[in-house]
């Protein structure tokens, strides 16, 4: 039969010092997750496919495809990616091209109205 270890009535300085910061790591990281949480409804929602596909077909949204065929008219060349997101209450589709003389750029449609928003070159 193994004896049950004995606990030293030393003090250690390691394990003081660990106890005495472990409340201020605690607080620490309980702020950090609160502002956070405050800047969180800022930002935008990805919305994933599924999703996607399920406001499209409920007519909340515009097809996807129709947004590209605008914008591959509007700047003729090579559709590359695309994005729904959710913000400020708006559902706004981020999409990049890459056009003929090979600039990338990244258009912004608002997704109900089919409006144009915003147009960056990426460097």
């Amino acid at each position: 039969m193994t004896p049950a270890p004995v606990k030293s009535s030393k003090p250690n300085k390691m394990t003081d010092r660990f106890l005495a910061l472990k409340p201020a790591a605690l607080c620490g990281w309980l702020c950090f997750g609160l502002l956070l949480g405050w800047t969180s409804p800022a930002a935008a929602d990805d919305i994933d496919h599924d999703e996607a596909l399920d406001l499209a077909e409920r007519g909340v949204i515009l097809p996807l495809q129709t947004l590209i065929a605008d914008a591959l008219e509007r700047y003729p060349g090579r559709f590359l990616e695309a994005e729904l997101e959710h913000d400020d209450g708006r559902y706004i589709y981020e999409m990049e091209i890459v056009t003929r003389d090979r600039r990338v750029l990244e258009l912004e449609y608002d997704a109900v109205t089919g409006v144009l928003l915003d147009v960056d070159e990426d460097d």
